[in-house]
Formats: structure tokens, sequence, C-alpha cells
């Protein structure tokens, strides 16, 4: 299936991608428009102005995209946190992660294309995924 965003992606956006990936779709082919106009006939966009999978009722279009696919893996959801407070910045949730997530991908988005930066930051989002299936499972932050 292929998906449409915005080009010149960042935290939210390229968290969606890997969620999408993750979880939704697999097999998930990306494209990257300038203008919502551009979005092909036969992709879904997300997070974009106007559209299903964006930002609803303040959050930000990952929250969407995991109500939208009744997704409840909790580690799923803090992640959620982290991604919501580095894009939207609201002080929702206590997620001191945020600021250093953003600062990596916006630096890891001013080295490569929207194509590169969803290679690079796929372990990141991986290794977030880990570190908090670790700590839940241990019931303390991991070693």
């Amino acid at each position: 299936m292929r998906w449409a965003t915005r080009a010149g992606i960042h935290i939210d956006r390229a968290a969606c991608a890997w969620l999408i990936r993750r979880t939704v779709d697999p097999a998930a082919e990306f494209v990257f428009v300038t203008d919502p106009t551009e979005v092909p006939s036969d992709a879904t966009p997300f997070d974009m102005r106007g559209v299903e999978l964006g930002h609803h009722g303040g959050d930000c279009s990952f929250e969407t995209i995991l109500r939208r696919y009744e997704i409840t893996d909790p580690v799923l959801w803090r992640i959620a946190e982290i991604v919501h407070e580095a894009d939207v910045d609201d002080e929702r949730f206590d997620a001191p992660e945020a600021p250093g997530l953003d600062v990596v991908l916006r630096g890891l988005s001013m080295i490569g294309d929207d194509e590169h930066t969803l290679t690079v930051t796929k372990p990141v989002f991986d290794g977030l995924y880990e570190y908090y299936s670790r700590a839940g499972a241990l019931g303390r932050e991991p070693a």
C-alpha cells in the first residue's frame, strides 16, 4: 500500500512511518509531497492538514493512527507521549526525552533526503520500543 505525507519529515511524520510499517502495513511505500493536492489517488495521506490520519482533538498524527487502528500496545502509547511532546510541545505528558529526540531527528533530517531519514530513524524508534518494553517487563529502567 502507498502512504503519502509532507516532504521534509521530522518527528511526527518519521514516527508515523515507523508505526505504519511496524503495525499497519509492513510493506508500506511512502510518497513525499510538497502540496496536499499532489497526494496520489492510490495513497493514504497522513500528518497533513485536513486528513483522517492527522492532528485531531489535541492528538498528534502518531496518536491518531494508534486510535484509528485500535492499537493498544502500552509501549507504543508511551512512545506516542514522547512523539506528542516533541511535536506539539504542550506539556500534556511527562516526556523528558522529547526535546532530545526532536533534536536527533531534526539533525538526521539535515543529512539526507526523506527516504534516508526513514532509514536512519527506524533503529532509533526500534531502540525506544525495546527500551520501554524491557522497562515494562522489569518494572524499572533497564540497565
